[in-house]
């Protein structure tokens, strides 16, 4: 394994030290940021994509990321929005939630 820090600079504000293995191919980030840091410029991610053969889906495929452009603007719009529209959004998904189960034949 190899460790590699970037420091900050480009569009980069903060310093990130990235992970590869042993044949050069990534695995994670960990993102180090002050008090103006915001939750995208701290702690330890990956780009899936990149590193498959270390991460599995924690819906074991049954729901694929990869192309939901739209999955991606509900939590980019989610980041900026209250409480109060987390709690209306989180109801449609719920009744989104049961109507699939009904359909697939799913129970709780």
């Amino acid at each position: 394994m190899r460790i590699v820090k970037e420091a900050a600079g480009g569009r980069r504000k903060h310093p990130a030290h990235r992970f590869y293995d042993a044949s050069g191919g990534y695995i994670c980030e960990v993102r180090y940021g002050d008090a103006t840091a915001n939750a995208l410029q701290r702690g330890l991610r990956t780009h899936t994509k990149n590193a498959l053969k270390y991460f599995d889906s924690i819906t074991e495929g049954w729901i694929d990321y990869s192309h939901n452009l739209v999955l991606v603007k509900l939590f980019s719009q989610a980041l900026v929005s209250s409480e109060v529209g987390h709690a209306a959004a989180l109801e449609i998904v719920q009744r989104d939630i049961a109507r699939m189960k009904t359909h697939s034949g799913l129970s709780e």
